[in-house]
């Protein structure tokens, strides 16, 4: 669409995990790396974890691109959520194997024989396992029979997981033990930092032109840096989104408040926590202005002030026992408007049962209706709002 305007001869800022794009962060070099080693050297398990839109997906993808084909057999699950025999039954059809018999017992000594006819080829088998934090655990506990198929000295199939965050307390749980102390190699992706951002923006500009232009002002990056805290999904997201619409008004350079509309149209804006001290602060500031402002004129009129005691904050009155019985508080399902921030880890339905108490397939309903911007109630984004109407139950 904007592709001739801004002399680009590709979109720079696609979502979909494309390795030609890969920025190498320090986190990202360490992953890959990580990949690198534990597959080479036949370590059995890798774990690599990171917050989702890190560019995890991409990591495996590049490892992928670059690994040696032929001694490599590579099997990609994409859809982690399998039982233990359904896990199975795919890897054989990835190596393209007949089962001999549906037990799984038979499968695993089966799979076991061809492991070792490819150890003797001196081909290495790789299970790559993205979104493992979806893997039931009863299939995570069975893996460990998976990593059982060894020689002497090296292990005949290598295991990959892919995984957001939370991956790590499942693995803490009792009966995943054993699979924990499998895991050879680890590391973790982690949010860029601000200089990191700014970088990454301009290595995809210069992947995806001749040469690099100055598309984006330096106030429209360092708010779209400040908006993503770190997450190259959503710099992608607000970047696109920017071309798209500076495009739309005709603009060869992407300003702040193109940017800010996006921001809008999004629900996003900076931090929470960056506002709240802000405004600490102003408050703060305001307070001890109005404090000695007040000494100053009871000095020059003569008038006694009470000391401000040691700790003491500046709240409203407290509310009469009348006050109390006229604003008791409504259900949370009845009352105006909610307004909450999305943190970190947190779920549609999740956030919908906070709200309200509960969350069925009406209430989805009623809050995406309600937001505009959410278009998969799977996918929504760290750092933006979404509003809760008021919902009656009836």
């Amino acid at each position: 669409m904007y592709l001739n305007f801004f002399n680009l001869n590709k979109e720079p800022f696609q979502i979909t995990p494309d390795p030609s794009f890969l920025y190498l962060s320090p986190g990202h070099k360490e992953a890959l790396a990580s990949i690198i080693y534990g597959v080479e050297k036949k370590k059995g398990f890798v774990l690599i974890t990171g917050a989702v839109g890190t560019g995890k997906t991409t990591i495996l993808r590049a490892y992928l691109e670059t690994a040696e084909k032929v001694k490599l057999r590579t099997i990609y699950l994409f859809n982690a959520n399998v039982s233990y025999h359904n896990l199975l039954r795919y890897i054989f059809r990835e190596l393209s194997l007949v089962a001999e018999s549906d037990e799984i017992s038979d499968m695993v000594n089966q799979l076991h024989r061809t492991l070792i006819h490819e150890y003797r080829q001196g081909r290495n088998i790789l299970l790559l396992i993205d979104e493992a934090q979806n893997m039931p655990v009863d299939t995570l506990e069975n893996l460990r029979m998976l990593s059982n198929l060894e020689t002497a000295t090296e292990k005949l199939i290598q295991i990959v997981f892919s995984a957001q965050p939370e991956f790590e307390k499942t693995l803490d749980l009792k009966e995943l033990k054993q699979l924990k102390q499998r895991i050879a190699v680890k590391a973790v992706i982690h949010p860029l930092t601000r200089e990191e951002s700014l970088a990454y923006v301009h290595h995809r500009l210069r992947k995806a032109a001749d040469r690099e232009s100055v598309i984006f002002s330096p106030t429209a990056l360092k708010e779209i840096v400040g908006i993503a805290n770190g997450i190259p999904r959503v710099i992608n997201v607000l970047c696109d989104n920017s071309l798209i619409t500076a495009f739309g008004y005709g603009k060869k350079k992407v300003g702040i408040r193109v940017v800010k509309e996006i921001c809008r149209d999004f629900g996003m804006q900076k931090p929470f926590f960056i506002r709240w001290r802000l405004g600490l602060l102003i408050a703060l500031l305001t307070s001890i202005t109005l404090y000695f402002a007040s000494k100053e004129l009871a000095v020059l009129s003569g008038a006694k002030l009470p000391l401000p005691v040691h700790g003491a904050r500046i709240t409203q009155a407290a509310p009469s026992q009348s006050d109390h019985l006229k604003a008791e508080p409504e259900p949370a399902s009845e009352r105006a408007s909610v307004t909450r921030l999305i943190a970190r880890g947190d779920t549609l339905a999740g956030l919908i049962k906070d709200v309200y108490g509960r969350v069925d397939a009406k209430l989805i309903k009623l809050v995406k209706n309600a937001n505009s911007h959410i278009d998969d109630e799977d996918l929504i984004i760290e750092g933006g709002h979404i509003v809760f109407p008021p919902y009656s139950g009836r």
